[in-house]
């Protein structure tokens, strides 16, 4: 990635776009709104762009993969995962259990790493849920189209 995508992403994390909650809204149900709605501003504007690729990419995608799309990273909800920690949390994920989350820098980078298991644990739909849980997966559908193109642009 270019540094002038790199400064792109930083300004996002600083400065985030609104979220297009009412697009997201319309494909999600039940307990979904609630766990959308938890997710932090920057982490639903990017769940509603990796939506709306997908979408592009595949208009025939059924429902459930629309709505794990905009799920992906609800897992971050888990606790509050502030701007700097983001940029860190980019640079360097050290690995760490699941459990116990803890606080400060080393929780965020729990976070960063766990957040798809932090997701899935929330998700009542089993298509919804298995989904979310392979979203970091490199030969996932997620890995590989949908998830790094946003993070690129």
């Amino acid at each position: 990635m270019g540094l002038r995508k790199r400064l792109y992403r930083l300004a996002r994390a600083f400065f985030p776009e609104p979220p297009d909650d009412a697009f997201a809204l319309r494909y999600l149900e039940g307990e979904e709104r609630a766990l959308y709605l938890a997710m932090d501003p920057r982490d639903r504007a990017h769940a509603v762009r990796v939506a709306q690729r997908l979408l592009k990419a595949h208009p025939e995608a059924p429902d459930y993969v629309v709505r794990a799309a905009l799920l992906h990273d609800a897992g971050k909800a888990l606790r509050p995962y502030r701007p700097l920690e983001r940029v860190l949390t980019g640079l360097f994920a050290p690995p760490l259990p699941p459990y116990p989350l803890r606080r400060g820098l080393l929780g965020a980078f729990q976070v960063r790493r766990h957040h798809p298991l932090y997701a899935a644990q929330r998700i009542q739909d089993p298509k919804v849920r298995a989904l979310v849980l392979e979203h970091h997966a490199p030969k996932s559908l997620w890995g590989k189209r949908l998830h790094r193109a946003d993070q690129e642009e």
